[in-house]
């Protein structure tokens, strides 16, 4: 077996020193993006030399490894190297994009989101070929640079598999991760996998009305017409429903939680219509489990604190449950507003996932590759709440798990997208076992 290289942390260190922030691509250009491209030559050479590099798009990078039975269908590894704006005012321990490496960690932005991901699959498949290790199958990994930014890096890739006829045996993407206490009264830890996503469609409503001054106002203004519309968009608009993996995670908490809160899960999960009426009644994540939500994020209209604007306008998210659609997410919304002089426009829109099974080979998988890095943590399927992008590839591949091999506190879970991400460098070596082992058993 390998001997992982020393230094990921260092290497995960300069990763993150380099500012991909792709919702800044227009001010930063592309240089933060190849200089990143230029690292990974640079710190992963045997990846350079035995794997074929494709781009796609500027920012989609594709890896291809021959295995020794190129006629199977091939493992998909995926991550994104690309991270969100970030505000450095804020209080942060370390600069978000110096790299620190200090108390057993990395800090800095992309640390957890996803570039700590990223570097334990890359890393793995370095070790692997020091030994001169071929895998049974193909393998590929499908880096993108713009997930943040819904772009269509990873959209490229996918569409580029579905031309060539090739359906994946298993792809494995960001997602779920090692977590402590994963529910209230739930004990130890558990690796949670997102068995499938939400969709995703973002909304412009706007409004038109008579401008003027603000001390004669008319009775009713573009404000207040799209204020109104964005009140009438409360939760109970979507009917909650529970998916079969938050029925099947229920059933397997029910197994190792003692007293009556097992008894209360295990009950639950054979009765999806009750866990449904329940976690909507408890409102956040656990609602966001079994429902549509939906988040007015952005509002716009006036040049002056005296003049009444004659348009307004606000962005709405909409996150779609499994079984829904985009199409009848937006009619929802336009039934709830019911107001012709308001305008709906989507911006984007994105299909829920179905759900990959955990009963076939590639689930059994993961659960085997998690028994070597994680000995004793079992695999507790999930409902991913934000969106991937391996979203492109589960719309043809059946067996897509969002899955990241590395222990995440609470604190550290709330960081990403936020302040002093960071992740345990033991995390790290733990996560590259993880992929290591996934490869190595490949049939």
């Amino acid at each position: 077996m390998s001997t992982v290289r020393p230094g990921i942390a260092a290497r995960l260190s300069q990763m993150i020193q380099l500012p991909t922030v792709s919702a800044e691509l227009e001010q930063r250009g592309l240089e933060p993006f190849d200089a990143f491209v230029r690292l990974l030559a640079a710190q992963y050479p045997l990846v350079h030399e035995h794997l074929a590099l494709e781009r796609h798009t500027d920012l989609g990078l594709l890896f291809h490894w021959a295995g020794r039975e190129p006629a199977s269908d091939p493992l998909v590894l995926m991550a994104h190297y690309d991270v969100v704006p970030v505000d450095e005012s804020d209080p942060w321990n370390y600069p978000p994009f110096e790299g620190r490496i200090a108390d057993g960690s990395v800090y800095g932005c992309g640390a957890l989101d996803d570039k700590g991901p990223l570097i334990v699959v890359i890393e793995a498949v370095e070790n692997l070929l020091t030994d001169g290790f071929v895998p049974a199958r193909d393998v590929y990994l499908s880096f993108g640079g713009n997930e943040e930014t819904f772009g269509g890096a990873a959209l490229a890739i996918s569409e580029a598999f579905r031309e060539r006829g090739i359906t994946p045996w298993l792809v494995v993407d960001e997602g779920g991760a090692v977590v402590d206490s994963p529910l209230p009264f739930v004990p130890g830890s558990a690796a949670m996998i997102g068995v499938g996503e939400k969709g995703v469609v973002t909304l412009r409503l706007s409004a038109r009305g008579d401008g003027g001054h603000a001390s004669t106002p008319p009775t009713q203004t573009a404000v207040r017409r799209i204020a109104r519309a964005v009140n009438r968009l409360d939760p109970s608009m979507f009917p909650a429903r529970a998916p079969q993996a938050i029925s099947r995670m229920l059933a397997q908490f029910s197994a190792r939680t003692p007293g009556l809160a097992g008894i209360g899960l295990g009950v639950l999960s054979r009765m999806p219509a009750l866990t449904a009426r329940v976690f909507a009644r408890l409102g956040g994540e656990p609602a966001a489990l079994v429902r549509t939500t939906v988040a007015a994020t952005m509002q716009s209209g006036g040049t002056a604190a005296n003049v009444i604007p004659s348009q307004a306008s606000a962005t709405v998210n909409v996150r779609i449950a499994l079984g829904e659609t985009v199409d009848a997410t937006v009619l929802r919304v336009r039934d709830r507003i019911a107001d012709p002089l308001v305008g709906i426009e989507v911006l984007e829109g994105s299909e829920p996932s179905p759900e990959s099974a955990t009963d076939g080979a590639p689930f059994a998988l993961l659960e085997e590759a998690l028994s070597v890095s994680h000995p004793g943590v079992p695999a507790v399927p999930y409902v991913m709440m934000a969106a991937t992008d391996s979203r492109h590839f589960h719309r043809f591949s059946p067996a897509v798990y969002r899955f990241a091999p590395l222990e995440m506190s609470s604190a550290q879970r709330a960081s990403i997208h936020g302040v002093d991400e960071s992740v345990e460098i033991a995390a790290l070596e733990r996560g590259e076992r993880f992929h290591r082992a996934l490869i190595e058993r490949l049939q």
